[in-house]
């Protein structure tokens, strides 16, 4: 279940990657979230445990892409190119 955390004041999902899946899709469904900063107790292997496990529980979900449309973050925003200032 969510737990409040002290200095951070945010909600922590601490259960199993299954049960954290279903915390966050309920989330993304029932309350109308529209993402999640993730943070972790420790470095590097909290992120290591969501990227390898709880990333693909959303994945198999479809609540969170496999690839981007562009290659860039810039694209991927649909922004346009940066005019280059030195060469037209």
């Amino acid at each position: 279940m969510a737990q409040r955390l002290g200095g951070y004041s945010g909600l922590a999902f601490v259960d199993t990657t299954r049960t954290i899946a279903d915390q966050m899709e309920e989330w993304l469904v029932e309350e109308g979230s529209d993402g999640f900063n993730v943070m972790f107790p420790f470095l590097p292997a909290g992120l290591d445990d969501v990227v390898e496990k709880v990333v693909p529980e959303l994945q198999r979900r479809g609540l969170f892409r496999r690839k981007y449309e562009g290659p860039t973050l810039r694209e991927n925003l649909g922004l346009a190119p940066p005019r280059n200032r030195f060469f037209e």
